[in-house]
């Protein structure tokens, strides 16, 4: 699969596996593919973001906000709903902590694992939910009759998924992924 990719797509990868590496914590995640798509400004996938209205900046603070120490992943108005009944997220973060050590909580990276055709990032790098993304690119690809998977196709594949991290900084920046994939569909058409 990982030969469709365009040069700028095998980019968005590569900087994807350098953001979780410079994290030092986690595997790739979701966050991290959408942190690849909008590093490369020229990229359709990036225009489209920009043209929406997302600054790399204010989503790279989200995800920062969201991934600290201490983070619970979940969003303010959730958290302030479980505080309004007695719950303290950090309290209770705090002693699993201390229990099982830092990042007890962090997602774990799974057990390598070789399946065919994925093993070019099927080794524990990626989580599950960005090989997902990743094979969502490539079914985005076949689905608008693409010989290629582009840095659109991985935004369509995040944006599909729609569960991970990115999804979660993009609608919190008041961006529906409904609206977003019509405007990737809408650039596609025209730059055809």
């Amino acid at each position: 699969m990982f030969e469709r990719f365009t040069d700028r797509a095998r980019a968005v990868v590569h900087r994807a596996v350098d953001e979780a590496r410079a994290e030092r914590q986690r595997p790739v995640d979701t966050e991290h593919l959408l942190l690849g798509v909008l590093a490369d400004g020229d990229a359709l996938a990036s225009r489209v973001l920009t043209e929406a209205g997302v600054r790399p900046e204010d989503l790279r603070a989200a995800i920062a906000r969201h991934t600290a120490p201490g983070a619970s992943g979940l969003g303010e108005a959730d958290a302030a709903a479980l505080r309004e009944i007695g719950i303290d997220l950090t309290a209770i973060v705090a002693r699993i902590e201390e229990s099982f050590g830092p990042d007890a909580l962090r997602e774990a990276a799974p057990a390598p694992r070789r399946r065919w055709g994925f093993r070019r990032y099927d080794d524990g790098r990626f989580s599950p939910r960005a090989k997902k993304v990743l094979e969502l690119s490539l079914r985005e690809a076949i689905r608008l009759r693409h010989r290629h998977i582009g840095t659109e196709h991985i935004l369509l594949g995040l944006l599909r998924e729609g569960g991970g991290l990115a999804a979660v900084v993009l609608t919190e920046a008041g961006l529906h992924l409904d609206d977003l994939r019509r405007r990737v569909e809408t650039a596609l058409r025209t730059a055809a």
